[in-house]
């Protein structure tokens, strides 16, 4: 089993925005086949400010790479993601296998 963390340094007041349009766009990776793992948005308490951070379980590699692949090529993902992309400075992913 690995964990999926996704990270955004969102814009300097942008969280709330941006947790609003991560909420639809759960949404839409569901219809896409994101499967049925539990998500987990998460946002920061210390640290940079306004970071969030999106993450999900995949049985493996192959599992991620397919899930990912169904879901960002969808169309409506697709259109869902410009709405994303002007509220994030930078972003980063960290892929670890789940020990225990």
């Amino acid at each position: 089993m690995i964990l999926v963390r996704n990270i955004f340094q969102l814009k300097f007041g942008k969280a709330r925005e941006a947790i609003a349009v991560w909420k639809e766009g759960l949404g839409i990776a569901r219809k896409a086949g994101f499967g049925s793992a539990p998500v987990r948005l998460l946002t920061d308490l210390t640290g940079p400010g306004y970071t969030l951070v999106m993450e999900v379980t995949h049985t493996d590699l192959a599992d991620f790479e397919k899930t990912s692949k169904d879901v960002m090529g969808s169309a409506e993902w697709k259109s869902w993601y410009q709405k994303f992309v002007p509220l994030v400075e930078s972003g980063r992913r960290e892929i670890f296998t789940i020990v225990e």
